[in-house]
């Protein structure tokens, strides 16, 4: 695995050890970066499911300022942590162990908001629905963010959710679709 593009091109980062997480591959990264890129000025990224955190570090390399990683396993947080130090990208970066329904409400308390968010859940444990809801019930999306979802082919996501448009989807490698969705602000102000 390697840093497809920016600041930190070609660098290598290592994958989480044994077989818990389903790492993205160089190729399917660098397309989902062509298409919601491929560079940025600042903003801050969301890596709900950061397995060995290469979407969220690749983010981070072209331009995020800021990434917060979450994963729910151990060693995927060691992983993650190993590979910032690597690209040296750890005070650019907040790391969690949680789940992803946890996560996003401790984000919520913390009312920070996203413009680019990264959902790649394992493909047995897929919550998706949950996760574009949560987004959007909890106020975590900037105006016009976008937020990126890998899922299996065989599972079909709504054209429209909660307030998030699906502007593209693509299928790689026969199994694996990257569905892009953009988020339109509803203008309703967050409750006290």
């Amino acid at each position: 695995m390697r840093i497809i593009a920016g600041e930190c091109k070609g660098r290598h980062i290592k994958p989480v050890p044994g077989m818990s997480t389903r790492p993205t591959t160089d190729k399917v990264r660098e397309s989902i970066y062509n298409i919601i890129g491929p560079f940025f000025e600042g903003g801050m990224a969301l890596d709900l499911y950061g397995g060995s955190g290469a979407l969220g570090i690749e983010a981070l390399s072209r331009g995020i300022e800021k990434c917060v990683f979450v994963d729910c396993d151990t060693k995927a947080i060691e992983t993650i942590k190993w590979n910032l130090k690597q690209t040296k990208f750890t005070g650019a970066a907040e790391v969690y162990r949680n789940d992803s329904k946890r996560a996003l409400k401790a984000l919520y308390k913390r009312e920070l908001t996203f413009s680019l968010v990264l959902l790649d859940p394992p493909y047995h444990k897929e919550q998706i629905l949950h996760d574009l809801e949560k987004l959007t019930d909890y106020e975590l999306l900037e105006a016009d963010a976008t937020v990126v979802v890998e899922h299996k082919k065989e599972v079909v996501l709504p054209e429209i959710i909660a307030g998030l448009t699906m502007t593209r989807s693509e299928t790689y490698s026969g199994k694996t679709t990257i569905s892009i969705y953009t988020y339109e602000q509803s203008g309703v102000e967050k409750e006290e």
